[in-house]
């Protein structure tokens, strides 16, 4: 693997699992997290009746799906593809 000449990778995507745009970081050590996380994983009153209002107009209840789900672990694996 060759080192990576660049400090930090970003984008921005929607996320099915919480219903809203995410920001997904990668590091060129191959660490990644979604910003969003915080907000999403551990909701705070506010977000968690949001995301209850939200549940009631899709039909289905919006849950982060964790700090690795598969949309961070795919774009951090494609992004780490891209530097070998």
């Amino acid at each position: 693997m060759n080192k990576p000449t660049w400090q930090l990778t970003a984008t921005t995507i929607k996320c099915e699992a919480v219903d809203d745009e995410i920001t997904i970081m990668v590091n060129p050590d191959g660490t990644a997290k979604c910003a969003s996380y915080d907000k999403y994983g551990s909701p705070d009153k506010k977000t968690l009746a949001d995301m209850e209002k939200k549940a009631r107009k899709l039909g289905f209840s919006p849950k982060c799906e964790g700090p690795m789900c598969r949309r961070i672990t795919d774009y951090r694996d494609r992004i780490i593809a891209e530097e070998d």
